[in-house]
């Protein structure tokens, strides 16, 4: 059975647009997945990224016209400059690493509800009570975002060290237990075509 490590952050554009489609992959090749969230402002200074605020103004814009043609691709809503964004990631990252841990609920679906959350619905997933919601909405006991703090926080730093030390600079990024590594939510269908063994 093949097993998928997705990095990811709750406030990238590009894990909410892809959705749950990986987890529908997945669940297609009878794959699994842990879910690993991170800081992806310290994996950019860690790896050689620069922060979105910090680009030159072309690629600026360029990503906001990528952002739009994957909204209407996806057709997922997506507001191009949410309220709260930028914000503190750690919360609802800590939440998802309590969710994964204690079981019971859907992770693809508290991705996409956290990620929603910033890009398409205008919450703040720093936010105690957004945590919550989305804990709640994926079928996961809210109080997990009140849980495991320490363990939460040593993990999210944790997750940071083995991203870089296997090779990912971007999120969403998957990597395979055969070593594959796809970089970007327009690489799902390539992921699956390597999980069916045509790619």
């Amino acid at each position: 059975m093949a097993h998928i490590d997705y990095y990811l952050s709750t406030i990238s554009p590009n894990c909410y647009l892809a959705g749950t489609r990986q987890a529908e992959i997945a669940a297609k090749h009878g794959a699994t997945i842990t879910y690993k969230p991170l800081d992806i402002m310290g994996l950019f200074s860690r790896t050689g990224g620069v922060p979105p605020g910090q680009r030159h103004q072309s690629r600026q814009e360029y990503r906001l016209l990528e952002m739009e043609r994957a909204s209407k691709l996806t057709g997922l809503p997506l507001n191009l400059k949410p309220a709260h964004w930028p914000t503190n990631p750690a919360p609802s990252s800590y939440a998802m690493i309590a969710a994964q841990n204690a079981g019971g609920g859907d992770m693809a679906a508290l991705v996409f509800a956290i990620t929603r959350a910033v890009w398409a619905e205008e919450r703040d997933i720093a936010d105690e009570d957004v945590v919550k919601d989305c804990l709640s909405a994926s079928g996961f006991d809210p109080e997990l975002a009140d849980s495991g703090l320490l363990s939460g926080a040593e993990t999210y730093e944790a997750n940071l060290e083995s991203a870089v030390n296997a090779g990912v600079f971007g999120a969403p990024f998957f990597i395979l237990d055969d070593g594959a590594r796809f970089w970007g939510q327009d690489r799902l269908e390539q992921l699956d075509m390597h999980l069916a063994g045509n790619l």
